[in-house]
């Protein structure tokens, strides 16, 4: 399995890292992890996309989660069963969400592992026949920071693009008076605490990681918020009221 694991994701992400220093003008191992960092952005990004249209529906149908939480909240079967109906008539997984986090997962190992070795000159012997060594990598980038060694700048801007991503996806606060108001009034409380704990968490992380890798999380999210960005503008639905030219739909004859 670890044989695999080298073979398929660890070797060749690392050659890609080496191949990116050796090509980009003046040998940056910065840009290079940024050009690393787009592609395998693109590689994933079918799994991404599905990730964020599944939260995006969850995040849609929470209020009717909550209706049929306070409707039925003495009926336990009967609550399961109406959320799989409802599940099933918004073709909501909610499970799909997960699956591209797992997915990414070994390839942030295998990013990290090309970090830890590819920033200290270690392990060129894996390099491939058509990828120059270059016999010593340089891990300062633009002459200011070591990305062998742990950088609380990028921990920090890695934090704030986080928070900048989490806030896309939270729940708004209803206004009072609304039924059913107080049960998404917690589901809001819940997304704000989110909201905060996950930049911390990424704080905490990344300045104990190489700075390579706080680099790299920070290129991702900066692309993740700004592809969450387009499609949620692209799957925003038409305001209350609006006419049906704006709806998309043809006009309606006098």
């Amino acid at each position: 399995m670890i044989e695999i694991y080298n073979t398929v994701l660890y070797q060749p992400i690392f050659n890609l890292l080496v191949f990116f220093y050796n090509t980009i003008p003046g040998h940056d191992i910065g840009l290079a992890i940024v050009a690393l960092t787009i592609v395998v952005k693109i590689i994933l990004l079918p799994f991404s996309i599905q990730g964020l249209k599944s939260q995006k529906a969850l995040q849609d149908i929470q209020p009717k989660l909550e209706e049929l939480k306070k409707k039925y909240k003495d009926e336990k079967e009967k609550l399961a069963s109406e959320t799989m109906k409802l599940y099933k008539e918004q073709k909501v997984n909610p499970l799909s969400s997960c699956l591209p986090l797992l997915i990414q997962f070994p390839f942030l190992i295998a990013v990290y592992q090309a970090f830890r070795t590819g920033l200290t000159s270690n392990h060129l012997e894996l390099l491939y026949p058509f990828v120059s060594n270059p016999g010593q990598i340089n891990s300062v980038s633009f002459g200011l920071t070591d990305l062998a060694v742990p950088s609380l700048v990028l921990a920090v801007l890695a934090g704030i693009a986080q928070f900048i991503q989490t806030r896309m996806l939270s729940t708004k606060k209803p206004k009072k008076g609304i039924e059913g108001s107080k049960d998404e009034s917690m589901m809001a409380s819940m997304n704000k605490s989110m909201l905060y704990f996950m930049p911390i968490m990424t704080i905490i992380i990344g300045t104990r990681l190489p700075g390579g890798l706080a680099l790299y999380w920070l290129v991702t999210t900066v692309l993740t918020t700004l592809q969450q960005k387009l499609l949620f503008r692209k799957f925003k639905p038409a305001p209350a009221g609006a006419s049906s030219e704006n709806q998309g739909l043809p006009p309606k004859s006098n």
